[in-house]
């Protein structure tokens, strides 16, 4: 896989003085959780990124329930652990893959080839018994430099486009959320049940088995029906679940695969959006 590290890889590369580890451990039912989890113990060495602390801004009016973050702040954080150009990142969650995936999308975003997400996360880590560290670690301090790659975001008037009846069928819109979200049967976080019109549904921990990334073979399978020439841009509720979608997509062989970070809340936050609900 391209961008999927496992654990003895890493575990065989601890030393590495280039390497930086990324806990992305979250829950968002306690917000608290991942910073309590990552206090009491971690993998060696990892850096916390909160993801409504570090990994998105402060919701508005727009854009959606988890914005990206102000970039000179998370560069900020970035250049305290010591993470430049030449830094092989590996970023972990409990396994989930969610969290780690939206902090991948994220480096790629600005521009930073060399980074990973740890298939199977913390506890895959856990369960082979690899070690765990409690100590806080200091780096000294980096340059970081982006290079912001537009081309994997949808900004909402791309979005908006594609729903209007003259631009159907020139890209292919995916829904990352769980069947009863997409059809609108039910909405448990969001204002308006339903999806963006004209998108397809293909949720994204459908793309883990156990804990674990499905092999490439099998994520090919998957998303056996769309079409590799279109390009794709993903969504969920807030942009975070998403990630594990485009990740997988990627990793699929798919090339032009953009993440609506905005995704269904951004989209519902104009009242004059029309939602989809039931089956096609």
């Amino acid at each position: 896989m391209k961008y999927i590290i496992d654990k003895e890889w890493l575990f065989e590369n601890l030393q590495n003085p280039q390497l930086r580890i990324a806990d992305c451990r979250f829950s968002l039912k306690d917000p608290e959780q991942g910073a309590r989890d990552y206090s009491m113990n971690h993998l060696p060495d990892a850096i916390y990124f909160d993801l409504e602390k570090d990994l998105s801004a402060p919701p508005g009016v727009h854009g959606g329930r988890h914005p990206l973050p102000n970039w000179d702040q998370f560069i900020g954080k970035l250049e305290q652990a010591g993470i430049g150009k030449d830094t092989i990142l590996i970023a972990y969650d409990n396994g989930d893959g969610a969290f780690a995936a939206r902090f991948w999308w994220m480096l790629r975003y600005l521009g930073h080839e060399k980074v990973y997400v740890l298939d199977g996360g913390f506890q895959s880590w856990l369960k082979a018994g690899f070690p765990v560290a409690e100590s806080l670690p200091h780096f000294e301090k980096a340059s970081f430099i982006p290079n912001f790659k537009n081309d994997i975001k949808a900004e909402y008037e791309e979005v908006k486009k594609l729903v209007n009846e003259e631009n159907k069928g020139s890209k292919i819109l995916i829904d990352s959320r769980e069947k009863n979200r997409y059809l609108g049967i039910e909405e448990p976080i969001d204002k308006k049940a339903g999806r963006i019109p004209g998108a397809l549904n293909k949720p994204w921990f459908e793309g883990y088995e156990n804990g674990n990334v499905k092999t490439a073979v099998k994520q090919r399978e998957r998303f056996s029906d769309l079409d590799l020439k279109k390009e794709i841009i993903v969504y969920c509720g807030s942009g975070v679940t998403a990630a594990p979608n485009y990740l997988l997509l990627k990793e699929a062989g798919f090339e032009k695969v953009k993440l609506y970070p905005g995704s269904y809340s951004d989209w519902i936050s104009y009242d004059d959006n029309p939602v989809a609900a039931g089956e096609e």
